[in-house]
């Protein structure tokens, strides 16, 4: 059985962070031939081209562990609808020098929190605008604009019984997707 390394990027800085929270809790729905590191962003300084042939040690950091994955996962809350600037940040990092993108080719899902009733969904609707860019196929279906609500996780930070069912088929679709698209 092939193993699957996932680099997971977390939109938020926060310490308690629902999307940490469910970035944590997510990925013990995966089968055990997938792996998950999620990968720093909050120590990158702002992306600057200047600093492009001579990056800070945080950038390189942050791309060995792109590329050494197979595939990401987006965890990401909605800020002014949108993405927050600390993830953009760290997927302009990526993506240059140009024509030296560590995102390219290499499948994606997006998930997000939140506790408004839509959820992230406009936060995902421009980061999937931003992957397609950038040549990140990214999975369509199903799509997980999560409100958090009493029950999201339990006592123990798992994904709650009342969503267990839906974040369960997600995972199920995330891990096809990955397998589809890796040639591992």
């Amino acid at each position: 059985m092939s193993t699957y390394h996932i680099a997971v990027i977390v939109g938020s800085l926060r310490k308690d962070s629902f999307n940490r929270q469910l970035a944590d809790a997510i990925v013990r729905l995966a089968p055990s031939n997938f792996s998950f590191k999620q990968v720093e962003i909050g120590d990158l300084p702002l992306y600057n081209q200047d600093d492009d042939s001579d990056p800070a040690e945080s950038v390189k950091s942050m791309k060995l562990d792109l590329k050494a994955a197979q595939g990401f996962l987006f965890v990401t809350p909605e800020y002014n609808r949108s993405i927050p600037g600390v993830l953009k940040n760290a997927i302009d990092h990526a993506s240059r020098p140009y024509g030296q993108s560590i995102w390219a080719g290499k499948p994606a899902g997006i998930l997000g929190a939140s506790i408004g009733l839509l959820g992230t969904a406009l936060a995902q609707e421009h980061l999937r605008n931003i992957l397609a860019h950038l040549d990140v196929p990214t999975l369509g279906q199903p799509e997980a604009f999560i409100q958090v609500k009493d029950g999201l996780f339990d006592e123990e930070g798992n994904i709650g019984s009342a969503s267990k069912h839906f974040l369960q088929k997600w995972m199920d679709c995330y891990v096809e997707w990955v397998k589809k698209l890796t040639r591992n």
